[in-house]
């Protein structure tokens, strides 16, 4: 993707935990301002660690970018703190629904608020509630005992609170039923259209994400393995065959398919 007017760039990261177990080897992923753009994948291929790569929040788990850079608006960001990052419009939403399961749904919402720099808490609730109007109906509610699919949208609405410019969304469909899931990208998709939110969006519900995102990259084994607009992707019959059950060919690696392998898409 051309990384002109690209409000995150990520460029042939290399990620170590432990300084020893190798999980990203040389991604690049570019995102513009103003796009939904997906990383696809397996469980273990990296999407995850990419997205607390891109947050700062490796240094939680032993983990560091060892090799390349990622930059923010045009400035290094990796392995910064992850505070700083989050002070710059950063917000990691991760996954499992992690809520503060003791406070109300409405305490939870203003825990987001410190990270306000315009307009009061009232004026974020105001428009949290707006996209989420569930969330205002369970706002005195114990947030531990309100359903999973009401917990997804309130550690969404706890970000929407910090007025982020960049959203990183790790497996928000996860666990849910199918209705609970349109609902909540319907909202993502608005966030994005009406409110001008960048996301990157980490994603096991290939169909979806490439509905909801213009760009699309996918990771095998921490190397991306191909990467083009969504439209196009939809339309790969290896893309169907891995991601979405919808064809013949049999399960395989994409290290399988002579396809990549004349593109080099592998690193050695």
């Amino acid at each position: 993707m051309d990384q002109n007017g690209s409000i995150l760039n990520i460029q042939n990261i290399e990620v170590r935990y432990h300084e020893v177990i190798l999980a990203l080897k040389g991604v690049s992923v570019s995102v513009p301002r103003g796009n939904v753009v997906a990383l696809l994948g397996a469980n273990g291929a990296g999407k995850s660690t990419t997205l607390k790569a891109v947050s700062g929040l490796l240094s939680t788990e032993d983990g560091k970018v060892t090799d390349g850079s990622i930059e923010y608006e045009g400035r290094r960001i990796h392995n910064s703190h992850a505070a700083d990052i989050a002070k710059q419009g950063i917000i990691q939403v991760i996954e499992g629904r992690k809520v503060f399961e003791h406070l109300s749904v409405e305490e939870n919402l203003k825990v987001g608020a410190h990270l306000r720099t315009s307009g009061s808490v009232k004026d974020g609730l105001d428009l949290v509630y707006h996209y989420f109007p569930r969330l205002y109906d369970k706002r005195g509610e114990t947030a531990g005992f309100i359903s999973g699919g009401e917990q997804q949208m309130l550690v969404v609405g706890r970000a929407l609170m910090t007025e982020p410019k960049l959203l990183l969304l790790d497996e928000p469909s996860m666990g849910l039923a199918p209705m609970l899931i349109q609902e909540i990208f319907s909202i993502i998709t608005k966030l994005n259209e009406e409110e001008k939110i960048t996301i990157l969006l980490v994603e096991q519900n290939a169909k979806l994400a490439l509905t909801v995102s213009s760009y699309a990259y996918i990771l095998e084994n921490g190397r991306i393995v191909m990467d083009d607009y969504s439209d196009k992707l939809w339309e790969n019959e290896d893309i169907k065959d891995f991601y979405l059950g919808l064809s013949d060919k049999g399960g395989k690696s994409f290290r399988d398919i002579k396809h990549y392998k004349r593109k080099k898409r592998w690193l050695t």
